[in-house]
C-alpha cells in the first residue's frame, strides 16, 4: 500500500533528529567557516561546518610546538603525526618558521605564530608590521590555517620597558596590516601571559593586575582584544605554584577544596583558581566579557630532587585531568558552563633547553615521536568528540531521516 508522509511522521524525524544532536553534542551549535579551507583528512563534511560551545571559546586541544631540542624529526613528518595519531586540532609556534608554516599547508590543523621578544620594538612602526605580515603571513595563508599571531611571550614579566611599551602598539599595527591584506577576518593578534600579572590572587575572587601595568598597560591591551574579537592569553601552570601538601590540588585529585568566603565557592583544583584570579582581575577592569584562552599549561615527567610530583605518572595524571576538564563545560565557579581552547606545554622533550632539569621534560613525546608516558587520553576520550566533530554519526542520523522519508512516500512501512 502507498503511504504519503504525515505530519507525525514528520515530527517524530525531527525530534529524532533533534534529540540526537543534542545527546551527542549538548550545548553545540552550528558555525560556518572558511569556504576555502581545506584538510587533508578528506572530511569535506565536517570542514562545512563545525561545532563551538555557546559559552566560551572552542574547547579545542592544542600544543606547544618548541624546537630547543637535537634530533627534531623534519615538520612534515610532526604535521603528519598530529594529523593522523592524534585529537590535536591546533598547534602554536614560538616564531614564524617558515618549513613548519609549509609543513601544515592542507591539513587543517589551526597554526598561531609567534613575533619573538626582540622583534617586537620595530612593529611600533606601521611599515614593519606591514613587512612582517607580508613576509611570514601571506606567502602561506590561506593553505596553512594561520589563525593568530601572538606579539611575544610573558612580555610583562619581563620588566624590559622597552618591550612593554611597545606590545599594544606593535599589536595594533600587526592588527592594521591584517585589515589592509583583507586577513583580519582570519587572524586574530594577542600576546600571551604569565601569572606575575596578577596580584592578591588568594583567594580569587580579589585577584587584581599589579599596580602599573592595569592601567598602562593591560587596559589598553584589554581594549584593542575585546575591539578585534581576540583572546585574552595566560600561561597558567599549577606545577610551578603547588607544595607538596598542595600536589593533590594541582593534578584534580579528590581534596578537601579551598573555599573562597567571599563567593562561597569551593575550589577543588589549583587551574581552576589561576583561571579564576584572571578573570576576577580582567572584570575588576572592566573586560570580563573578553574571553580566555589557556596558551601553556603542563607537567613535567622529570626534574629536580627538591621539587615535587615530577614523575612520568603525575604529568599522564595532570594532562589526562586537564583535558578532561577543559572540554567537559564544566567551566570554573566564577566562568561557569565553559569550555577553555588550550595548549599543553610541550609537543617534544627540549634537551637543549637551560635552566632546571624540568625545563627540559614537559614532552609528552620524544623527538623520535615514541610517548615519554602513556598519553592514550590524547587519542581515545572523548576529548575527540568534544574537539572534532564525527560526520559519520550525523550522517547517520540524517541517512535515517531521509530513507524514512522515503519509505513513508514511496513504500510500505
Amino acid at each position: 500500500m502507498h503511504h504519503s508522509p504525515s505530519t507525525s511522521h514528520l515530527v517524530m524525524l525531527i525530534s529524532f533528529f533533534l534529540a540526537s544532536k543534542l545527546l551527542l553534542f549538548p550545548g553545540m551549535e552550528f558555525m560556518n567557516i572558511p569556504h576555502d579551507f581545506k584538510d587533508r583528512r578528506g572530511n569535506d563534511f565536517i570542514r562545512s561546518v563545525f561545532f563551538k560551545k555557546n559559552l566560551g571559546v572552542e574547547g579545542t586541544i592544542g600544543f606547544n610546538y618548541g624546537i630547543v631540542a637535537s634530533n627534531l624529526p623534519p615538520p612534515a613528518q610532526v604535521a603528519h603525526f598530529l594529523l593522523e595519531s592524534t585529537i590535536i586540532s591546533r598547534v602554536r609556534l614560538f616564531d614564524a618558521d617558515s618549513n613548519i608554516l609549509k609543513a601544515f599547508a592542507h591539513t587543517g590543523i589551526a597554526v598561531s605564530v609567534t613575533v619573538p621578544n626582540d622583534e617586537i620594538p620595530r612593529l611600533t612602526k606601521l611599515n614593519f608590521a606591514q613587512q612582517w605580515v607580508e613576509n611570514n603571513i601571506q606567502p602561506y595563508t590561506p593553505n596553512t590555517n594561520i589563525v593568530r599571531i601572538l606579539v611575544g611571550n610573558e612580555v610583562l614579566s619581563t620588566a624590559n620597558k622597552l618591550l612593554i611599551g611597545s606590545v599594544v602598539p606593535a599589536m595594533q599595527n600587526l592588527h592594521s596590516a591584517l585589515f589592509e591584506a583583507s586577513l583580519d577576518r582570519r587572524i586574530q593578534v594577542s600576546t600571551p601571559h604569565s601569572l606575575g600579572i596578577i596580584s592578591n590572587s588568594s583567594p580569587p575572587s580579589t585577584a587584581m593586575f599589579r599596580q602599573g601595568y592595569d592601567t598602562y598597560v593591560l587596559k589598553p591591551l584589554l581594549s584593542f582584544l575585546r575591539a578585534t574579537n581576540s583572546p585574552f592569553m595566560v600561561n597558567p601552570y599549577p606545577f610551578f605554584g603547588c607544595s607538596l601538601d598542595t600536589l593533590d590540588f594541582a593534578l584534580f585529585r579528590p581534596n578537601a577544596g579551598v573555599l573562597d568566603e567571599n563567593t562561597g565557592h569551593v575550589y577543588t583544583n589549583m587551574f581552576d583558581a589561576q583561571l579564576d584570579s584572571v578573570f576576577s582581575a580582567m572584570k575588576f577592569l572592566g573586560f570580563d566579557d573578553v574571553e580566555i584562552v589557556i596558551a601553556e599549561t603542563g607537567w613535567p615527567s622529570m626534574g629536580d630532587s627538591t621539587q615535587v610530583g615530577v614523575d612520568a605518572k603525575s604529568a599522564a595524571e595532570y594532562n589526562g585531568n586537564l583535558i578532561r576538564h577543559v572540554i567537559s563545560g564544566a567551566g570554573t565557579p566564577l566562568m561557569p558552563n565553559r569550555t577553555f581552547e588550550t595548549y599543553i606545554f610541550a609537543l617534544f622533550n627540549e634537551d637543549l633547553k637551560e635552566g632546571p632539569t624540568c625545563e627540559r621534560n614537559f614532552g609528552l613525546f620524544h623527538t623520535n615521536m615514541t610517548p615519554v608516558y602513556d598519553n592514550r587520553i590524547l587519542q581515545r576520550t572523548t576529548a575527540a568528540a568534544a574537539a572534532n566533530f564525527h560526520p559519520v554519526t550525523c550522517l547517520l542520523v540524517i541517512t535515517i531521516g531521509f530513507l524514512v522519508l522515503a519509505i513513508n512516500h514511496h513504500g510500505e512501512i
